[in-house]
């Protein structure tokens, strides 16, 4: 679904030009060097709103978020999400395709990559868009450090089988692996969306792949 043109958008996303990089090409391979003291660098593919965002990063101070999104009216909204009260230090935001992550971060750079909810793209003619896709699973495996993890999410039962699968023809190491995420209750930090479908009694599939080792 499209989301509604933002009123006055252009104007809130300059009050929080703070917490946004237009720029992340030049950021590549230097991190570390523009953020530095963080124990780890974690990307968010698709951030949505910001709810997963802002609340993992309140929570561990001592790691530095970078979140893409490429829909303006949606990270706007996760922007001030960031910026409220006295605001979030370690997080930054990107306009960006994810498909090409691989020209703002140099190999290694990335400990955890967040992929929550992502389009499931249900059309076979489409897989090579979904995100767990393997030209993807490449991309990411490139960028992680050893030992980088994949922590993936999503309400789409066909999305997360086909995604167990391309994680292991490709050499992915599977943990926490569930069809229930939270069965027993709540767990975890949950994003807008997963608020929704928990509350609607939908099932979230979730599980944490690790990259595979250097040949």
């Amino acid at each position: 679904m499209r989301m509604r043109k933002k009123r006055n958008l252009i104007p809130r996303m300059e009050r929080c030009a703070h917490v946004q990089i237009k720029n992340p090409e030049e950021y590549k391979g230097r991190w570390a060097q523009k953020f530095p003291g963080y124990r780890a660098y974690h990307l968010e593919l698709g951030c949505g709103k910001g709810r997963f965002t802002a609340e993992m990063a309140g929570l561990n101070p001592d790691i530095f978020f970078i979140a893409i999104e490429i829909v303006q009216e949606a990270m706007v909204v996760a922007m001030e999400r960031a910026c409220q009260g006295e605001g979030i230090r370690n997080v930054r935001f990107i306009e960006y395709d994810a498909s090409k992550i691989a020209e703002i971060f140099s190999p290694g750079e990335i400990s955890r990559i967040y992929i929550n909810f992502c389009d499931p793209w249900p059309k076979k003619k489409h897989a090579k868009r979904r995100l767990t896709s393997p030209g993807f699973l490449k991309i990411y495996r490139e960028l992680l450090a050893e030992n980088g993890e994949v922590w993936f999410k999503t309400d789409n039962a066909p999305l997360f089988e086909y995604s167990l699968e391309q994680f292991e023809k490709e050499g992915w190491q599977l943990r926490e692996v569930t069809r229930d995420l939270h069965e027993n209750g709540p767990s975890g930090v949950m994003t807008d969306y997963e608020v929704k479908f928990v509350s609607q009694g939908v099932k979230i599939n979730r599980c944490v792949a690790v990259k595979p080792p250097a040949f």
